[in-house]
């Protein structure tokens, strides 16, 4: 399977999922002019990978090693959100008995909105997420 890669730009993140480096990252600002066009790919990418690891391709991914999924986002609009309510269900997909989905979910610590906007995300899917405080940088 090819590795999946977005280059991030002021209005998209980056995202860059590469299962035999177990890298699967989406990080930057979302609010895309055209979310269908940047997140339904990304969808179909993520569904076929899920496919894979329920039917044993990926053996590299089980207890010991489980998915590493890292969301780091500043900003992201309502229409993004529901493409990675989307793309988190498509990981939901593999039974934490195969492979446990760590989601990582990184925030400014300074901003509770996005730290809520995590939880949130995490009751709607019925998943667990680690929540990462990022300190705040001098700019």
């Amino acid at each position: 399977m090819e590795n999946l890669q977005i280059t991030k730009t002021l209005n998209t993140p980056e995202i860059r999922f590469s299962p035999d480096e177990n890298i699967f990252l989406i990080q930057g600002t979302s609010s895309p002019e055209d979310v269908r066009a940047l997140y339904y790919p990304v969808i179909e990418w993520v569904r076929i990978f899920v496919n894979n690891v329920l039917e044993g391709v990926y053996e590299i991914f089980n207890h010991e090693t489980p998915i590493d999924l890292q969301i780091d986002l500043a900003y992201f609009n309502s229409s993004s959100a529901k493409f990675f309510f989307d793309i988190l269900q498509e990981f939901k997909r593999i039974p934490p008995d195969i492979c446990p989905v760590a989601v990582k979910w990184y925030y400014d610590e300074e901003d509770i909105d996005m730290n809520e906007a995590g939880k949130d995300m995490a009751t709607f899917l019925e998943m667990e997420f680690y929540y990462i405080p990022k300190p705040k940088t001098d700019r």
